[in-house]
């Protein structure tokens, strides 16, 4: 009967202690490199889902930059969700992600009162990163047949 207990006890105390580690796992704070993240969002807008969608919020909130990003992508043509778009792209934006200043500058110059003082900045940003569309956009807000509109659209045509 002894012996019985005593197996008991031990057997309790692994399951106890495989239970404690994997919650620990479960717990680590350790964010997917790029590419899962932007397959998870890839599939969240394809089909859907709550799941993926708080997994994506968890990673932003861990400080992923393409998780802002992608969040991003996701709120800005939900209209109760446009600011919260715009902060996750401006706080990517800042961490330099162009593809983030770039769709934060589209935001700006789409508003109804048109923010090009907003807008032109994130774009020389993204540009600056090698973004074309960024570029192209640049040259066409420039003013025709300027020096400045001329460099831009060299720029983007040098850009892929």
């Amino acid at each position: 009967m002894e012996l019985f207990n005593k197996s008991g006890v031990l057997l309790s105390s692994v399951l106890v202690m495989v239970g404690a580690l994997i919650a620990c796992q479960a717990k680590e704070d350790v964010v997917p490199p790029a590419p899962v993240i932007e397959a998870v969002a890839q599939r969240l807008n394809e089909h859907g889902g709550v799941a993926a969608e708080r997994r994506l919020r968890e990673w932003a909130e861990q400080g992923s930059v393409v998780a802002k990003r992608e969040l991003g992508m996701l709120y800005q043509n939900k209209a109760p969700m446009r600011q919260e778009a715009m902060r996750l792209f401006e706080e990517a934006a800042r961490a330099g992600d162009a593809e983030s200043a770039f769709q934060l500058a589209e935001m700006y110059h789409a508003t109804d009162k048109g923010e090009p003082d907003k807008a032109w900045p994130l774009y020389a940003q993204a540009a600056g990163h090698q973004h074309p569309k960024a570029a192209l956009r640049l040259a066409a807000l420039a003013k025709d047949g300027s020096e400045e509109a001329a460099r831009w659209l060299a720029a983007s045509s040098q850009l892929k």
